[in-house]
């Protein structure tokens, strides 16, 4: 799931309905269109809270056009990603709620026998677009249908001062983990350190820690879905950290997914992983100090490890809707309206390339290549594994995940409140409650 080819886009592009031609994707059919709404239909979307205040601005001002061309009444709501985990369970238990759900990563398939099928928004933007990034489709898919439409993923980079990274003897960011432990060590030693939050963060803790495991072998199930975590890469993994944490500013085990943000823009920051909002708020803020942070940044993708591919695990946003809705066809509209590209592309630039594009015809966007500092993200979805990796998605990969299963681990580990080997083997009896059940 690393990277993909023009077979896996053939695949991931619904019968080979598109062809590569040149750098771009060229679509050479799109699936018919025939869904109308219901009459005098209403629904209300819950989706994540917004990091960057222009992306959720256009998105309102998106679903406002929709609204107007559809006569569909949309009431926008939005809850931080930790909030949003809860609420979909219940909706999912109960049966009342919203209608359309924007969550994170494999959450859906929870519940998939809640969820609307959408096969038919996955066909007509496969096809017209063409294809999908395989591990969208890895999330959007259960067997044969589509349970969700993959919005794209919060990318993580490495956020860095480049200043820092020169006074600590770099002239360019290191791209494997032997180098990356130097240079957080040098920073350490300069006062300049980095800080990765290790609490409960859904986007940044887990995706250095998945990062993390992977790179040196770990995964918590094999190909069977059996739990394999306990093992010596693992152990190698927690190592690795455990000298990279003592880099670390203080604090971080308790960090969410705004601690590092706001220590990077206060200068208390060298290095983070983080989406693109911290470059986007310090060169708009008014705060001249943030604004020269942002001048001395740059972005790039996360190192590669001893198994010599890129590994990263990404904040995959997926779209959503219930069986419960009364409008369900009113759901599918809303989501092919909002993603089509002309649409998407707006929203893009608005968010400063914040969402890394679930379709590579989506990395056209002017937005990729208006500044080399934005560029990283692009690829984001051509770098990233499914978070339950080598195995399934579904309820246990989902549960691991929301349970902080592996963050957990690493905190421990790097803390010193446990041996590596203790603290794979805690995580081990933790996956296994919901792999064995």
């Amino acid at each position: 799931m690393s990277d993909f080819n023009r077979r896996d886009l053939l695949k991931a592009g619904l019968g080979g309905a598109a062809v590569l031609a040149g750098p771009g994707i060229v679509p050479v059919r799109a699936a018919e269109w025939t869904n109308v709404p219901e009459p005098n239909a209403s629904i209300r979307v819950l989706r994540w809270k917004q990091f960057i205040q222009a992306e959720f601005d256009k998105f309102a001002e998106q679903t406002k056009k929709f609204s107007e061309k559809t006569g569909v009444k949309v009431k926008l709501e939005a809850e931080s990603w930790e909030d949003i985990r809860p609420k979909a369970a219940v909706a999912a238990n109960v049966g009342a709620g919203p209608d359309l759900i924007i969550g994170t990563l494999d959450d859906p398939h929870k519940f998939p026998d809640k969820l609307i099928d959408v096969t038919d928004v996955a066909d007509y933007l496969g096809s017209k677009y063409g294809g999908w990034y395989p591990v969208a489709e890895r999330y959007g898919k259960k067997g044969n249908g589509w349970i969700a439409i993959p919005q794209g993923a919060t990318g993580g980079c490495l956020n860095y001062r480049v200043s820092h990274m020169k006074a600590a003897g770099f002239e360019e960011f290191p791209k494997d983990t032997a180098g990356f432990l130097k240079l957080c060590q040098a920073l350490k030693k300069n006062n300049t350190p980095a800080g990765f939050a290790l609490g409960h963060a859904t986007g940044d803790a887990n995706g250095w820690c998945q990062w993390a495991l992977w790179a040196f072998g770990g995964k918590v199930v094999n190909e069977k879905n059996e739990v394999v975590i306990d093992s010596p890469e693992t152990i190698a993994a927690l190592e690795y950290v455990k000298q990279l944490y003592a880099t670390f500013i203080p604090g971080v085990l308790s960090w969410n997914d705004s601690n590092n943000n706001k220590a990077f823009l206060n200068g208390e920051l060298s290095l983070t992983l983080n989406g693109i909002s911290i470059w986007t708020v310090g060169k708009t803020s008014s705060d001249p100090k943030q604004q020269e942070i942002a001048k001395d940044m740059d972005h790039a993708p996360m190192p590669i490890g001893p198994v010599g591919v890129p590994t990263e695990q990404q904040n995959v946003l997926v779209a959503y809707g219930y069986k419960h809705s009364k409008y369900p066809k009113a759901v599918k509209e809303y989501i092919k309206f909002m993603w089509d590209k002309e649409n998407y592309d707006a929203w893009e630039v608005a968010s400063n390339g914040y969402v890394s594009p679930p379709l590579p015809a989506y990395n056209d966007n002017p937005v990729w290549t208006s500044d080399p500092k934005i560029t990283p993200y692009r690829d984001c979805l051509k770098r990233c594994r499914d978070n339950g990796y080598a195995g399934d998605l579904g309820y246990a990969s989902a549960a691991v995940m929301g349970d902080f299963v592996v963050v957990d681990m690493f905190a421990e580990a790097a803390s010193g409140s446990a041996t590596p080997q203790q603290a794979a083997a805690r995580a081990a009896e933790r996956a296994k409650r919901y792999y064995q059940v």
